[in-house]
């Protein structure tokens, strides 16, 4: 394996930006000579000294041109934690504040060594020493302990918004080293790395992060994947870097015709943000049009707008490709003009314009504050708008006990892309993709939420689960009186997709009577162990299971909405895991052997068809070919038909995937038969992926019987189907058919 660049304390002392003073850098040295004395001996899981660590996180935070404060923090960063060195120690020696700060990563830091992804010559692992556990449990109690750090470090961003930045330099120089540890643990950090530090780097704005932890995380999370992506870049880039160069040689000719000074450099493609186009957009690699890109850097706002007039004057723009986040600001106060236009030689072309300013706010966000602390005292607004920002995204933090529905939330409320739209009176509501009428109306105002019983949209009557679109008008229709239902907190139906609208859910049921959410608990429990066809649920079992005394207690949680039917199904599989069950029924029929289904590299839920010339079987050789319209037939490798194509571009690489495991579970549906009714059913079961392999129905009196026998991997989708079929309109049941 090759050695990450080992950085010196020459080379931090010379990235230092050039405001620091003498002082401030015989402060850092002293540091690092502190740090050094106190990590003596110990080693990293490479086997170099752990020092590097420290300096590495330190030269991070440096580029990022910090306050001293916070490279000194960084530089001791894990001396209380790891070493005999107190706070107290620190105090002394460096003040108070780089005493906060160093204790606050320290508390941000306690979780197992699992996640952090380095770890010491000749220590235990004391995450893996669990031995009294079983596997599954210690697992559990690993993403638990995981979970509650994670919730500690956003916690953290309402407190010191710099704690965050050094947690974030310090899991870079990880991922950048996590070639070292075992691969089960790299791919479990990176996964993580690109579920919560990725968004929460983008969430500050801090793009040179961003793309660096994606790109470092894809690579282990998804390393076949990377590999090829990263090859066929490496195959184009050279003609990529001529198409450049030229592109940046005309586009400068022009704009210096007309007076205006630029900047401009090619957009380098990060390569897992070309898989989450591939993937969005359905196209292989060869399909993707807009591989090329150039930034242009001018003095000011104005020769921003008056360079995209002039690009768009010499050539024609792609409709729909145009934003203007310079009018309109991303939440993360990211600004810049982006436009795509047809160039000479047919092909698209990205272009983004933007100022210096802007340009430096985009690759350091909110760390961008401490760039300008010393030339322009006004950048201090924009740092207290992100931090309020951010404050304003976690308003439900302390309404949240749980580390793990925290951390859904934060990837619902926080992570998410944002949606913009109206009140009747105009006035703009920011949130989260994938809102519904609902959040909408708790994030105005908790008693409409309560009260919200409708909507209307551009003026149209609208369903509650309907997803909003930046640019809707919103009309809440409330009722005078009266909560939400418990069905809102029912994830299946996704009614409510943010934290903010569920914990305000929870708290108006967790004010009603004790027997009145006994009793609604019990029915609802009931009824789910009913609908799924279950006999013989040990509810005593159970309630412990959920950490719950009786099953009294657990109706009342289920009922005040602390637990989730979803919650229940998925212990209820748990437990029937244990019995070798995976749906709770005696006599379970043998699972569904693979059907010989096709996975097409890079794509997902692409249409496939076998085509008829060559008529290809699972073991085959095969290839896929990009048709008009019938999405990919797959062919085999010395299919005639397929050497005589003269279009090999269309021509991609396909494998034999491995069908998920299913069961035939029967399944009755009562309803008032009318108009669209199966097709209704139909639109659900497709949308789950369940098959169906039998149908029977029945009409009598305009009341609908419908036995259908369905394909289905476990008992959670089983719930989920279920209770989506149950709420069509005039369904008045719908439930698993009981063996025998």
């Amino acid at each position: 394996m090759v050695k990450s660049e080992v950085i010196g304390i020459e080379n931090l002392l010379d990235s230092l930006p050039e405001h620091f003073s003498a002082v401030d850098r015989e402060m850092i040295l002293r540091a690092y000579r502190f740090a050094e004395k106190a990590h003596e001996g110990q080693k990293r899981a490479s086997g170099e000294p752990y020092i590097t660590h420290c300096l590495a996180v330190a030269h991070i935070l440096s580029e990022l041109n910090v306050s001293p404060a916070m490279i000194i923090a960084g530089l001791l960063h894990d001396t209380v934690e790891d070493t005999d060195v107190t706070l107290n120690d620190i105090r002394g020696e460096f003040g108070e504040d780089v005493a906060q700060m160093v204790d606050s990563v320290t508390k941000l830091t306690n979780l197992p060594r699992v996640s952090r992804g380095d770890m010491r010559e000749g220590e235990e692992d004391d995450a893996d020493d669990a031995d009294s556990l079983p596997p599954e449990e210690e697992d559990a109690r690993k993403r638990a302990l995981t979970q509650e750090t994670l919730r500690k470090t956003f916690l953290a961003m309402g407190e010191d918004i710099r704690v965050v930045i050094i947690k974030l330099a310090d899991r870079l120089h990880n991922m950048r080293t996590l070639g070292y540890i075992p691969e089960e643990r790299r791919r479990r950090i990176a996964q993580e790395t690109l579920d919560i530090f990725a968004p929460l780097a983008n969430r500050l704005g801090i793009w040179q992060f961003k793309w660096e932890l994606e790109d470092l995380a894809f690579r282990h999370v998804n390393p076949e994947k990377f590999k090829e992506i990263a090859d066929l870049l490496a195959q184009r880039r050279t003609d990529r870097e001529t198409q450049v160069r030229e592109i940046i040689a005309r586009l400068k000719s022009i704009l210096e015709k007309e007076g205006i000074e630029a900047e401009i450099t090619g957009r380098p493609k990060h390569i897992y943000s070309i898989y989450k186009k591939m993937q969005e957009k359905s196209k292989p690699f060869d399909m993707l049009m807009d591989l090329r890109g150039v930034r242009l850097i001018v003095p000011d706002k104005q020769d921003c707008y008056a360079a995209l007039g002039i690009i768009h004057t010499h050539w024609r723009p792609i409709p729909h490709e145009f934003d203007d986040y310079i009018a309109a600001p991303k939440e993360n106060m990211y600004q810049s003009l982006h436009t795509a236009v047809i160039y000479d030689d047919g092909k698209p072309l990205e272009v983004q314009i933007r100022t210096r300013e802007m340009h430096e706010n985009a690759e350091f966000g909110i760390a961008a504050h401490w760039r300008y602390k010393e030339k322009n005292k006004q950048r201090d607004d924009t740092y207290e708008q992100r931090v309020n920002m951010l404050r304003r995204l976690m308003d439900w933090r302390q309404d949240v006990l749980s580390a793990q529905e925290f951390m859904d939330g934060m990837k619902t409320d926080v992570f998410k892309d944002r949606v913009y739209v109206f009140t009747p009176r105009r006035d703009i509501i920011d949130l989260p993709v994938n809102s519904t009428p609902i959040d909408f109306a708790y994030h105005v105002h908790t008693e409409i939420g309560h009260r919200c019983r409708g909507a209307k949209v551009n003026g149209k009557l609208v369903t509650l689960d309907y997803q909003l679109q930046t640019g809707d008008v919103v009309e809440i229709l409330t009722a005078k009186h009266g909560g939400p239902s418990r069905d809102w907190l029912n994830a299946n139906l996704k009614l409510v997709n943010t934290q903010r609208a569920r914990s305000k859910i929870r708290a108006w049921f967790k004010q009603q009577d004790r027997e009145q959410n006994l009793e609604q608990g019990k029915e609802i429990l009931e009824h789910e162990i009913k609908r799924l066809g279950l006999t013989d649920v040990d509810l005593e079992l159970l309630a412990h299971s959920l950490d719950y005394r009786t099953p009294e207690d657990l109706y009342v949680g289920i009922g005040c909405g602390d637990v989730s039917v979803s919650k229940i199904v998925n212990k209820l599989g748990d437990l029937g895991r244990e019995k070798q069950d995976p749906l709770l029924v005696p006599n379970a029929p043998e699972p569904k052997e693979n059907d010989g289904s096709v996975s097409v590299l890079g794509l997902k839920g692409m249409l496939t068809t076998f085509a008829r010339c060559c008529k290809p079987v699972p073991g085959d050789d095969i290839v896929g070919y990009i048709t008009r319209g019938r999405g990919v037939t797959i062919h085999r490798q010395d299919c005639p038909n397929i050497l005589q194509k003269t279009d090999k571009e269309r021509i991609i690489k396909v494998n034999w995937g491995q069908a998920p495991k299913t069961y035939p579970v029967p399944v009755e549906i009562r309803a008032y038969d009318r108009q669209g009714l199966m097709g209704d059913i139909s639109n659900v079961l497709n949308e789950e992926g369940i098959n169906i392999i039998d149908v029977n129905l029945k009409v009598s009196h305009h009341l609908a019987a419908l036995n259908l026998v369905l394909e289905v991997g476990d008992i959670a989708q089983l719930s989920r189907v279920l209770t989506r079929i149950e709420n069509l309109p005039n369904v008045t049941e719908a439930h698993r058919v009981r063996p025998g």
